[in-house]
Parts: C-alpha cells; sequence; structure tokens
C-alpha cells in the first residue's frame, strides 16, 4: 500500500472515530437533559414522591422514626393527665415535648406487637402534605402503640364552631371558613390521589385542624386502617354518625365517593356554625343534612347560615357555596363529584369572593350583603 493511500485511509478512520465520539457525547448530553427535564416536571426535588400518570402521586416509603417509650413517657411527663388533650376512635391523644424541643401529639392504645401495625405506620408517614398533619413515628412496647403526629396548635374546626368553651371566632368570617375549606379539600384530593388510593374514611368536622396561621390540616388519615373494619353501623346515633355516606351505613362501602359525602357534611357545617345532627328550626323534624337534600331551591337558605358570619359574605358566593354541598351530599355516590372539582370549585369561589369584598376583617362587603339574602328569602 502506497503511502498516500494509508495516509488517506489512516485520516478516514480518524474521522469516523471523531464522529462516533461526537455522537456518543451528543446522546450522553441530551438524556441527561431529557433526565432533568423529568425530575423538574414534578415540581419537587424530593425522591420520594415520584409522578406516574396524571393526577397520580405514587409514594416511595421512607425510614420512619421508631420512638422509645421513655422517650415519649418523658415527653408527656408520664402521660400526665394534665398532658391529656383528648380521646379518639385510637385511643388517648397526649401532647408531648420531645427532647430536641419538637411539640407532637402522642396517641396510644392498647395492642399487640405486629409488623402490619410498623407497615400501616410506614406509608402513611410517607404522605406529605401541606395540608396533611404529619405522622411522625411509631412505638411499639409492652403491649402499648403510639402514634406520633406533629402537634397542631389551634385545634380542630369544630371546636371553634360550636366546641366546648368556643375557641375565638374572629378568623372565621365567610372568606376564613372558605380558606379552611379549600386547604381542607385539598388534602383530602392529595390522599385520593396517590397510588394505591388512600379512602380516609373518618373524615369529619374534628379531623380538620388549624395551625398558627388558620391553614386546615386532615388529621387521622388513614387511622381507620388500624382498627380494623366495624362489622356494621353503631346502633347509638352519635354525631359521627351523621358523616357517613348512605352506602357506607348500609354495606360498609367506603370509596373516595363516601369521603367526599363526609366532606359535604363538614362544609354544611362549616357554613352553619352548628353539628349537622341539629335541625334548621326547634319545629323541623330533619337534621341539617336532610334539610339541605330536600331544599335544594335554596328558598329558605337563611335557616341554616350561621348567624355570626353577619354580612361578612356575598349573596352569589353563599348560594354557589350551598350548591355546592347539595352535590356533595348527593344520596347517590354516583352523582357526587370528584374531589378534584370540589378542589376547583372552591378555590373559584374563594377567588370570587375575595374580589368582590374588602379585605378580611376590614369591614362590610362592597356588594350584595348577606342581610340582604336573609330578607330575600323571608
Amino acid at each position: 500500500m502506497s503511502r498516500p493511500l494509508a495516509a488517506i485511509l489512516g485520516g478516514a478512520a480518524g474521522a469516523v472515530a471523531l464522529v462516533g465520539i461526537v455522537i456518543i457525547l451528543v446522546w450522553f448530553y441530551l438524556s441527561h437533559k431529557r433526565s432533568v427535564s423529568r425530575t423538574s416536571e414534578t415540581g419537587s426535588s424530593d425522591p420520594s414522591l415520584q409522578v406516574g400518570r396524571p393526577g397520580v402521586i405514587e409514594l416511595q416509603l421512607r425510614d420512619t422514626r421508631r420512638f422509645e417509650m421513655e422517650e415519649l413517657s418523658l415527653a408527656t411527663k408520664n402521660f400526665s393527665d394534665k398532658n391529656l388533650i383528648g380521646e379518639g376512635k385510637f385511643g388517648e391523644v397526649y401532647k408531648g415535648l420531645l427532647h430536641d424541643g419538637i411539640l407532637v401529639a402522642i396517641k396510644k392504645r392498647h395492642g399487640l406487637l405486629s409488623q402490619d401495625f410498623i407497615d400501616e405506620v410506614r406509608y402513611l408517614a410517607s404522605i406529605q402534605h401541606r395540608n396533611i398533619v404529619t405522622l411522625l413515628g411509631y412505638c411499639q412496647e409492652s403491649n402499648l402503640q403510639f402514634l406520633v403526629y406533629e402537634y397542631i396548635p389551634n385545634g380542630s374546626v369544630s371546636s371553634h364552631l360550636y366546641g366546648a368553651g368556643q375557641q375565638s371566632l374572629e378568623k372565621l368570617e365567610f372568606k376564613h371558613r372558605l380558606s379552611i375549606a379549600l386547604g381542607a379539600a385539598k388534602g383530602l384530593a392529595h390522599l385520593h390521589a396517590l397510588s394505591p388510593r388512600l379512602v380516609h374514611k373518618n373524615f369529619k368536622t374534628a379531623n380538620v385542624l388549624v395551625d398558627e396561621n388558620f391553614i386546615a390540616k386532615v388529621a387521622d388519615a388513614g387511622l381507620r386502617n388500624f382498627l380494623g373494619d366495624v362489622a356494621g353501623p353503631s346502633s347509638q346515633v352519635t354525631a359521627d354518625e351523621i358523616f357517613l355516606a348512605p352506602e357506607v351505613k348500609e354495606f360498609r362501602r367506603f370509596s373516595e365517593k363516601s369521603d367526599i359525602y363526609s366532606f359535604g357534611v363538614f362544609l354544611l357545617e362549616l357554613v352553619s356554625g352548628r353539628e349537622a345532627m341539629e335541625s334548621p328550626t326547634t319545629d323541623a323534624n330533619q337534621n341539617l343534612v336532610e334539610w339541605v337534600q330536600f331544599n335544594q331551591d335554596l328558598q329558605n337558605i337563611s335557616n341554616i347560615i350561621d348567624q355570626r358570619l353577619g354580612n361578612s359574605f356575598t349573596a352569589e358566593g353563599m348560594e354557589e357555596f350551598i350548591r355546592l354541598i347539595v352535590r356533595c351530599v348527593e344520596p347517590s355516590s354516583e352523582r357526587r363529584p370528584a374531589m378534584s372539582y370540589v378542589v376547583m370549585e372552591l378555590d373559584r369561589i374563594l377567588d370570587k369572593e375575595m374580589s368582590l369584598t374588602t379585605i378580611m376583617g376590614e369591614g362590610t362587603p362592597t356588594v350584595t350583603l348577606g342581610s340582604q339574602l336573609f330578607k330575600a328569602a323571608k
């Protein structure tokens, strides 16, 4: 082979090798860029949250903190009665201060050591959302089981509306109640968007807490999973029973739609300022839920509106809010809206209410007053 030919072939081979290297580098760059793009599209740098198909959030289980009983005992001063802040379906609830200065709410009950308990805690502790009370960890010792949650300082919405001693109501004008409703709806919608989907099963006004900024946080999500299924409805009608959808009372069939029914009852208590078990008037033989279901023409709307709201709402906003309640408490589960729709509607109503009235707490609305609605309904 002549030298010129060898030089030509060598140069061609070098060129091909160079092109190959360039192609590999370009491919690597584009692949890396696509990977970064997918990560940024999730809207979070948290690798535990992986978004699959639209509207579905897949959780990756985190290492969940296992507390020692000694630590929880010290945090609650040996579970002193002074630290007892309530009692629910899971058991007694204590306020505690951990050694690192974190305030927590500790639920305590008798229960045998169980891997299923740990697995359920790990799943629920992986749920992180601004409008959901965070489960921090657990403890299993001496035939006792503990759930450790973040502590929410302002208590439940029910305590602000009609609870014993009723806390300050100064922040609960209509726009604030709408804001609380929207926050709770976002929390519940997040549970329904998980994969696998999580049904709350025990949504009620007492399980919507508000923090120091009155941001709503849904509590006890999935707690019924620890308690097992209930054979049938309680023989004693309680305030909790009214939050259960008809299909739950009859068939114990929980679903996202049964959560939406419960959410509708929550909205009803939010706007009326009283328990849904009550009657709208002294001579009525219906509770508030039944009244709404049978008065969908809204002619007697003033009968259920909390008089403490005064003139802090517009007639249009209140009517749209009541219509949303009617849709949520439909006896037929198929006719109830999805939680995503409820979030969208509440967001729209709140936005309109904010634009049509003055800033929260600064006087009367500048448009149609609530008092005019009362007069029109008489």
